[in-house]
């Protein structure tokens, strides 16, 4: 009775053994650091499969993927890189979909120095203002398009602090190397709410939508545990936590 007991145990285990846990190597855009980080730790509880993620610039990604870097995921922030790897034949025709649409703020680590307007872009009195490169990131594209609806693009150039990607633009403005900056809502909102400092939520009307896809790449093809982090990313689970750091679907 007690070896059938234990062999009755044992029943799930080599179950799940029979299942073959992977690795996958993403390439995940700055902006959605914090909610990858969750996810994955969610997705290896329910998958057994390991992520391994590198976070940077989407534009900087591209050409790496270009290159041949063995990455077998892309969440990129924009849907034009996707679509273009795609096209490339780097990307699996089929694999891409939006799994956020984010949101531009402009943001001081000190409290009540950015107003709900984004009135102290007109008032110009700051020496130093961060935005990521608009040629590699599209959060800083947007930041640009931003400051030209408002008409206040030459006024401040002059005084820009460009940074690779939206993570060392939210660097400069937290470590107080700039007053204020432009980054992605998801790195300052915590529970519906702007965590620290002050914020302008910039409306979508200043910019085109930022549209983020996710694909597989062509050394991803065929591999389940690619498969399952993108079916992950469309469920109730990753989209509670996506959503909880104020991106929209």
């Amino acid at each position: 009775m007690k070896a059938l007991r234990c062999l009755a145990l044992s029943a799930p285990m080599l179950f799940a053994a029979g299942v073959r846990a992977d690795e996958i190597s993403l390439a995940v855009a700055a902006n959605f650091t914090a909610p990858m980080q969750k996810i994955a730790i969610e997705f290896e509880k329910d998958t057994g499969h390991k992520v391994v993620p590198s976070f940077g610039a989407t534009g900087k990604f591209y050409a790496q993927i270009r290159s041949g870097a063995p990455f077998e995921i892309l969440l990129a922030a924009d849907d034009e890189t996707p679509a273009r790897l795609e096209k490339e034949g780097d990307g699996v025709a089929g694999s891409r979909f939006t799994y956020a649409i984010g949101k531009l703020v402009l943001w001081s680590r000190k409290d009540g120095y950015v107003d709900d307007k984004g009135e102290v872009l007109k008032k110009n009195e700051f020496q130093h203002l961060a935005l990521a490169n608009p040629k590699l990131a599209p959060y800083g594209a947007a930041a640009v398009e931003t400051l030209k609806a408002l008409g206040q693009f030459d006024a401040v150039q002059s005084k820009f602090v460009t940074a690779e990607n939206i993570g060392q633009a939210y660097q400069f403005v937290a470590t107080g190397n700039a007053e204020l900056g432009f980054v992605a809502l998801s790195q300052v909102f915590k529970d519906g709410r702007i965590a620290a400092g002050s914020a302008w939520i910039v409306p979508q009307r200043y910019y085109a939508p930022i549209r983020q896809d996710a694909v597989i790449l062509a050394k991803g093809k065929d591999k389940p545990a690619a498969e399952a982090l993108l079916k992950y990313l469309r469920g109730d689970k990753a989209r509670a936590i996506i959503k909880s750091y104020g991106y929209e679907f």
